[in-house]
């Protein structure tokens, strides 16, 4: 029975690396890697050896017999990726299943090569793809800096709580958290309690993965009235980020708008509808989960520029939520070009996934779905021109249909895509959000390199940054093996007691560990996997505990 990989693929491409006769792709060699939204097994070329799910960072792959309700799509989802390609075939007499391409070492240093002290700013998949690199295929000592308490990024406060084996990926991280030649400044901000020319004198090299931590605005009149706020903020304050207000988000609304159809988008929508009982079994921040018990929302509707073939999430997270439980799926048929659209789209168009859902031409002046019914709507070919109200969201006024439409609202949430921010002492790009390099390395700044999104702009997954990861980390050596780092000026023992003299509430790695003991010891005291600490005040005091056990 063949394997068959599923909705939480990160596309880190762990399993190409270990697969016996290349029956998954793209793989990182190839074109069509950069834009995948997931990795396929083709089903003829598959032994059903097991190496790939043994090796997958987020159990995204699973035999095809064992996969049950919603899951089961998947396996069409990966035949359909092969279906009108060419076999690939082999030399006659060849001892090899599969074509394989030549071999490749890109990791090859002279015998001579000196040990590296790097310092990695930002604990995130891309920062961890970076230190990962340079832990397993050269001998250099790993500084991770983080301006937060605790470890983890994008994958604690970015992925949904509802997608928990895309968090397991974390899991793969934190065992360098403990290496022997890591180093953990936690609690640590570049730019406040030390320089970046600082940081660059205790190192040899500084890799920056800072993420995107700003929002796009829409630009339009009453986006800075209460209750219109970013799908930033909205994450950010269920997955309790310390920078959040536990009570800054009012659901009393039973109807909320979110600009945009990505990926984002779709987690706020499924988060705001799904019962409270089934995301008690989650991560989710405790003031979230009660804020949903007691809120109102019954209703969100996804706002969408252009067409369904057009929606900017990816097949599997719009296959995931066309079943979620007790949750109606809805297209608003407002427009005729929505119906063609969704009529003369293929089986691998996103939207074909939407072919089965309830189509009507929604009356936006009567109230949201019936008392207890919970419904998503798409809203197409529908673009935000003014959000309504006095002092608050009163709703939002969209283009679309004949003379646009005012949808009754008490919260617009604006799902169009993250920024990133300027980091005190590097360049930046205002125009695209990032910091100006070549490959990674930071133009005018010798021995500084950057990798994440504020490398390429928010675009790509968890997995996209383990190539993003490997291209800058390539470039460093390559300018190590070249002489041209600059040599560190003070010792890596002198860069801790600079930062422990300016900030004296750093936490290190047996400090995160007790960290991740008192989250798991109260999560077990109420019945869940894991109770989050919210706030800096908190994560540093678990920090300082010695609670040896999680019960």
């Amino acid at each position: 029975m063949t394997y068959v990989i599923t909705q939480t693929c990160c596309s880190d491409a762990t399993c190409v690396a270990v697969c016996p006769v290349n029956c998954i792709h793209p793989t990182p060699e190839e074109r069509a890697f950069a834009g995948t939204e997931m990795l396929y097994i083709d089903p003829k070329s598959c032994i059903d050896c097991g190496a790939c799910a043994d090796a997958c960072p987020v159990d995204a792959i699973s035999p095809a017999d064992r996969l049950t309700g919603a899951q089961a799509r998947y396996a069409e989802v990966n035949a359909a990726y092969y279906a009108d390609a060419e076999p690939a075939g082999v030399a006659e007499g060849s001892p090899n299943f599969h074509a394989w391409g030549a071999p490749a070492f890109e990791r090859t240093l002279p015998a001579d090569f000196g040990r590296l002290r790097v310092a990695v700013v930002g604990t995130g998949p891309a920062g961890m793809y970076a230190a990962e690199d340079l832990l397993l295929h050269t001998d250099a000592e790993v500084t991770l800096i983080d301006r937060l308490p605790v470890a983890g990024g994008l994958v604690r406060y970015g992925v949904a709580p509802d997608h928990p084996a895309t968090k397991r990926i974390g899991d793969s991280f934190a065992r360098f958290h403990t290496h022997p030649r890591v180093r953990m400044l936690l609690g640590a901000e570049v730019g406040k309690d030390v320089t970046v020319e600082e940081v660059a004198a205790h190192h040899d090299a500084v890799v920056y993965a800072v993420g995107a931590s700003g929002d796009r605005r829409l630009g339009v009149p009453g986006e800075e009235l209460a209750g219109s706020i970013s799908a930033t903020a909205f994450v950010a304050w269920y997955n309790g980020h310390p920078d959040g207000a536990p009570d800054g988000i009012d659901l009393s609304a039973e109807r909320v708008v979110v600009v945009g159809t990505g990926n984002v988008a779709l987690d706020v929508a499924r988060i705001l509808v799904s019962d409270p009982d089934e995301l008690a079994g989650t991560d989710i921040a405790d003031h979230a989960l009660a804020a949903l018990r007691a809120g109102k929302v019954r209703e969100v509707v996804l706002l969408g520029r252009r067409g369904p073939e057009h929606a900017a999430c990816t097949r599997p997270e719009l296959l995931a939520l066309s079943h979620l439980p007790g949750v109606e799926l809805v297209v608003d048929d407002h427009d005729p070009r929505i119906g063609e659209a969704l009529a003369a789209a293929g089986p691998q168009d996103k939207a074909a996934l939407l072919r089965d859902a309830a189509r009507e031409r929604v009356d936006w002046s009567r109230p949201p779905a019936a008392e207890g019914d919970r419904r998503i709507v798409f809203r197409f070919h529908s673009a935000p021109e003014e959000v309504c109200g006095e002092g608050a969201v009163r709703g939002i006024r969209v283009t679309g249909g004949e003379g646009g439409a005012e949808i009754g609202a008490g919260m617009v949430l604006r799902a169009i895509g993250y920024r990133g921010v300027p980091v005190p002492g590097l360049p930046f790009d205002t125009v695209t959000g990032t910091v100006p390099h070549e490959a990674g390395r930071v133009a005018g700044r010798p021995g500084t390199y950057v990798v994440g999104w504020i490398k390429r702009g928010p675009s790509g997954g968890i997995g996209a940054n383990r190539a993003c990861a490997a291209e800058t980390v390539g470039t460093l050596l390559a300018d190590a093996v070249a002489g041209a780092l600059p040599a560190p000026e003070h010792s890596a023992k002198a860069f801790q007691r600079l930062v422990r003299r300016r900030n004296r509430h750093i936490v290190d790695a047996r400090g995160l560990a007790a960290i991740e003991r008192a989250e798991l010891a109260r999560g077990s005291r109420g019945g869940r996997p894991r109770s989050k600490l919210v706030t800096v005040p908190e994560l540093l005091a678990a920090s300082k505990s010695r609670l040896t056990s999680t019960h």
